[in-house]
């Protein structure tokens, strides 16, 4: 059994965040990570919208911020947390090796983009398939590129591509959106926006990067060969949370908190993509880590 003062479950941007937060707040903390530091962003090769740094690529942004972290005195431990008790004063987190024990509890695991599961989206990840059009979008002014997708991050996506492409195809392989009227509108009086209804991605081709995204149609059987040089995710998130139960979720899964990062669980916070949240990028994970990490501390001096 090891006791620190808060553990924090997840070493992404809101986790180590946390964990920089709560060792300079006089708090004894672990990261609990199953997989690898960083998360995510340790799969884009170029981050440009974190304030202060121009360019710099996922994996060094992911090193700097585990350096920094530990650099405060944070123990990292890689073990995946295999059950948790959450209620009551003491908190307990267990591991296939290990058990911990803490007053408060930071939730920071993050949530995984869906895939498509077609051949070539693993092989070209992080070379011309991204997950994030607003991190990666840039990248792409004034070429050609497909988004997938039908709900409203799908199609506020396209009309985020749309100021920087060439052309954006859409593809959704129902024969309506699901996002909300006013957004269809916009995609809708877009010259450079081109819908494909009730298609579906069949494969992605290329060499080195992306060239050729393969759609067949659901209702005819029909393929197509669209020429992009990008291929944007928009399927929804998976959030994993259930696990941490008493602890609120909405109808999708998401940690119910607010600004504040508290959940309904005394001592028991949250932080980054897998709590409710508008915006889910680096800079609001690591905001969310500084909050949930002071939370956690003002907890434990009250």
């Amino acid at each position: 059994m090891k006791e620190f003062d808060t553990i924090i479950i997840g070493a992404g941007t809101a986790g180590l965040t946390a964990a920089i937060y709560a060792q300079r707040a006089g708090l004894r903390c672990v990261v609990l990570e199953g997989t690898l530091y960083g998360g995510q962003i340790t799969n884009t090769p170029d981050v440009e919208n974190y304030p202060a740094l121009e360019k710099v690529s996922g994996f060094d942004f992911a090193m700097s911020l585990y350096n920094q972290a530990t650099s405060f005195g944070a123990v990292v431990e890689m073990e995946e947390v295999t059950g948790v008790s959450l209620e009551g004063e003491t908190k307990t987190v267990k591991t296939p090796s290990e058990e911990y024990q803490a007053k408060t509890v930071i939730l920071a695991n993050g949530a995984k983009r869906r895939k498509l599961g077609v051949p070539g989206e693993e092989e070209f990840s992080g070379k011309g398939v991204s997950y994030c059009a607003t991190c990666d979008g840039a990248f792409y002014r004034g070429r050609d590129v497909a988004i997938v997708g039908g709900g409203n991050t799908a199609l506020e996506d396209a009309l985020y591509l749309a100021d920087n492409c060439k052309t954006v195809h859409l593809v959704h392989r129902r024969d309506s959106f699901r996002a909300s009227q006013v957004v269809v509108d916009s995609v809708l009086r877009r010259e450079n926006i081109v819908v494909h209804y009730d298609s579906a991605v069949q494969s992605i081709l290329g060499d080195t990067q992306v060239k050729t995204v393969v759609l067949e149609n659901k209702k005819t059987g029909e393929t197509q060969d669209l020429a992009v040089d990008g291929v944007f995710v928009a399927v929804g998130m998976v959030p994993d949370n259930a696990m941490f139960a008493p602890v609120q979720l909405d109808e999708t899964g998401y940690i119910v908190a607010q600004e504040d990062c508290k959940t309904n669980v005394p001592g028991v916070f949250v932080a980054g993509d897998t709590r409710t949240k508008f915006l889910r990028q680096l800079v609001t994970a690591a905001a969310d880590g500084a909050v949930a990490a002071t939370q956690a501390a003002n907890f434990l001096r009250i």
